[in-house]
């Protein structure tokens, strides 16, 4: 799979006492968040298990190297975060932060 290379992702916060890493991202809708999360899955070379949309919320179950962790986006903001589903998977959550923040320097 291939995303548009313009699209690029950092670091908002990394807070890990929550296990939660807030993103940073093109602008999404609604209808738009699939391709903006595909595009990060891609670029973290994740892939996706599961997919639900609610009203204001998307919420995608990605496995990252055999780390299972939440995808989550909610469209009025353009928020998207990480969310960790074990605590113990603390140390992937901030590699993954260095990562993305040496890819946007």
């Amino acid at each position: 799979m291939t995303y548009p290379t313009d699209i690029r992702f950092g670091v908002r916060e990394l807070d890990s006492a929550q296990g939660c890493l807030h993103l940073q991202t093109p602008d999404f809708d609604y209808d738009s968040f699939a391709g903006v999360a595909l595009a990060l899955v891609t670029v973290l070379g994740a892939s996706v298990v599961e997919k639900e949309a609610n009203a204001d919320l998307h919420i995608w179950l990605i496995d990252f190297e055999g780390c299972r962790m939440m995808l989550k986006g909610e469209h009025y903001s353009s928020a998207m975060w990480l969310e960790l589903l074990s605590r113990d998977d603390g140390h992937t959550l901030a590699f993954l932060a260095g990562w993305l923040e040496k890819l946007t320097q």
